[in-house]
C-alpha cells in the first residue's frame, strides 16, 4: 500500500462508519503486523508504525528495519486485508456500541420495519434495534412503516453485532415525553421529582416550580388539557396524574393519593411506612381499581402506605395491643409503644431489628429473638388462615353466581310458560317483571 493510499484509506473509513482515523491507524499497523509474523514466523518481534500526516510505513523485525518496499508491496495490499477488515468491523460495532450506550434512557423516534412474532424491528436510520414483547405497553400492535417513540433500554455487543433494545414501558418514555411537550420542564423551570408507572393504565409525575409566578400542574395540563392530551396519546390512552411535588410527607401523600380526600397521614419512621386515615366513602377511591391508586402512591413517595378508616385504625390497634400482651415477655406498656410506633401485626413485628426492640422494651436480645421468633410463628398461621379465609370467599361467591344463574333460569321457564299459555302471540307477550310501556303493553320478548 502506498502511504498516499493509507492515507485514502483511512479518510473514507472516518467519514463512511463515524470511526476515529487513529483507530482505523492502528487497525492497519495491527493487520500488518499479523500479515508479516505470518511470513516470519511467532519467535519474530515485528512492530508496525505509519506516519499520521504523510501515511509512510516504517517497522523493525527483532529491531532490524524493514524494508519499506517490502511492506508496500504484495504482503501489505493483499496477506493484510482480511484482518483489516476484520478490524474495522470490530472498530464500527464499537462506536456504535458507544454512540447509543450513552443514550440509554434518552427517548428516539424510528420506523418499524418488520414484525417477527412478538417483537418489532425499529430502524432508527442506519441502525436497526428491537422492540420485545416484554418492553411493549399492553394491547399495542404494531405495523411495518409506523413510526414510533420509545427510549433506549439496553445496549450491549453480540459478536460481531451491536443490540439495541428499545422499552415504552419505563418511566423515562413519560419523563422525555414532558420535556417535549413542556417548554417549562425543558427550560428547567418545572422539574420531574417523581414518576411511577403501570404501563397502559397509569402514571403519577411529582413536579414542582422553581418560580413562584408559574404553576407546575397547570403548565403541564396545558390550555384545555392540550399538552397532557399529546403524552396520553402518545401512550395509548394510558391515564396520567399531575402530582404538587413536597419534600414534607405530611402534603405529598395527600397529593399522591388524589383525588381521594385525606383525612390525616400517620407517619411510621422505624417502618417507612405511612397510615393514611379516610372517610369510608373515600376509601375505595384512595384504594384504587385493583389497588392501583395506593401502590402508584406508594412508589411515588418511597414510603408503604396503607389507607384504612378511624375505625379499622382503632380496631387494628386494640387487636394488636392484645396481640403483642400474649407474647411472653412483652407486657402491655412495650406493646402499646410498639402500636405507637406503627407495628400493627405479627408479621411487623416479625422484621423489627432486634436493637429497635430491645431499646423500646428494655430487653435482653436472647428475650428479643425468643419474642421475633414468636411473632414470625403467629405470623405463618395468620397468613394461612387468611388464605383460607380467601379461599372460602371465593367458593361462596362461586355458588352464589350458581344461584343466581338458577334464578334466572327459572324466571325465564316462567315466562316462556306464560307466553304458552296466553292468547297473544309470543312477541307480545310482557315477562314477569317487566315494566309496563305507554299505552297499557309490555315490553316484546323480542326486545329484552
Amino acid at each position: 500500500m502506498k502511504p498516499e493510499e493509507i492515507l485514502r484509506i483511512v479518510d473514507a473509513i472516518h467519514r463512511d462508519k463515524n470511526i476515529d482515523k487513529e483507530i482505523v491507524f492502528q487497525a492497519i499497523e495491527s493487520a500488518l503486523v499479523t500479515a508479516l509474523t505470518r511470513q516470519y514466523g511467532e519467535q519474530s518481534q515485528i512492530s508496525i508504525t505509519i506516519n499520521r500526516v504523510d501515511g509512510r510505513l516504517t517497522g523493525t523485525r527483532d529491531d532490524v528495519e524493514i524494508d519499506t518496499q517490502e511492506l508496500s508491496g504484495r504482503i501489505g495490499a493483499q496477506t493484510a486485508k482480511q484482518v483489516i477488515i476484520q478490524k474495522i468491523r470490530e472498530a464500527e460495532r464499537d462506536a456504535i456500541h458507544d454512540e447509543y450506550e450513552e443514550q440509554i434512557g434518552q427517548m428516539v423516534s424510528g420506523v418499524v420495519t418488520r414484525c417477527e412474532g412478538a417483537a418489532a424491528t425499529v430502524s432508527l436510520g442506519a441502525t436497526e434495534t428491537i422492540l420485545p414483547r416484554s418492553e411493549q405497553i399492553p394491547g399495542e400492535n404494531y405495523h411495518p412503516n409506523e413510526r414510533i417513540r420509545a427510549t433506549i433500554f439496553e445496549v450491549r455487543k453480540v459478536g460481531s453485532r451491536v443490540k439495541i433494545i428499545l422499552s415504552r414501558i419505563r418511566p423515562q418514555l413519560v419523563q422525555r415525553l414532558f420535556e417535549q411537550e413542556i417548554p417549562e420542564i425543558a427550560d428547567g423551570v418545572i422539574e420531574i421529582r417523581a414518576i411511577s408507572r403501570e404501563p397502559g393504565y397509569r402514571s403519577k409525575v411529582a413536579v414542582i416550580s422553581s418560580d413562584a409566578r408559574v404553576d407546575c400542574v397547570g403548565a403541564c395540563v396545558g390550555v384545555r388539557g392540550n399538552r397532557i392530551k399529546n403524552i396520553v396519546e402518545e401512550l395509548g390512552g394510558e391515564r396520567i396524574d399531575i402530582v404538587r411535588w413536597s419534600d414534607d410527607l405530611q402534603v405529598l401523600v395527600p397529593n399522591a393519593l388524589q383525588p381521594a380526600e385525606v383525612d390525616e397521614v400517620i407517619l411510621c419512621q422505624m417502618l417507612g411506612r405511612g397510615i393514611v386515615l379516610v372517610r369510608e366513602d373515600q376509601l375505595s377511591l384512595a384504594i384504587g381499581r385493583r389497588g392501583q391508586n395506593v401502590r402508584l402512591a406508594s412508589k411515588l413517595c418511597g414510603w408503604d402506605i396503607e389507607i384504612m378508616t378511624r375505625e379499622e385504625l382503632d380496631q387494628q390497634i386494640e387487636r394488636a395491643v392484645t396481640g403483642y400482651s400474649s407474647i411472653a415477655g412483652l407486657d402491655e406498656s412495650v406493646a402499646e409503644k410498639l402500636v405507637g410506633e406503627g407495628f400493627l401485626s405479627y408479621d411487623d413485628l416479625s422484621v423489627i431489628e432486634p436493637g429497635d426492640l430491645m431499646e423500646i422494651g428494655g430487653l435482653s436480645a436472647e428475650a428479643v429473638d425468643a419474642i421475633v421468633l414468636e411473632a414470625e410463628k403467629r405470623a405463618s398461621l395468620a397468613e394461612v388462615a387468611a388464605a383460607d379465609e380467601r379461599r372460602k370467599q371465593r367458593e361462596q361467591d362461586r355458588i352464589t353466581k350458581a344461584t343466581a344463574d338458577a334464578d334466572a333460569a327459572d324466571l325465564l321457564a316462567a315466562s316462556l310458560i306464560a307466553v304458552a299459555a296466553t292468547d297473544l302471540p309470543a312477541e307480545q307477550a310482557v315477562l314477569p317483571g317487566a315494566v309496563a310501556a305507554e299505552g297499557g303493553v309490555g315490553a316484546p320478548v323480542g326486545d329484552m
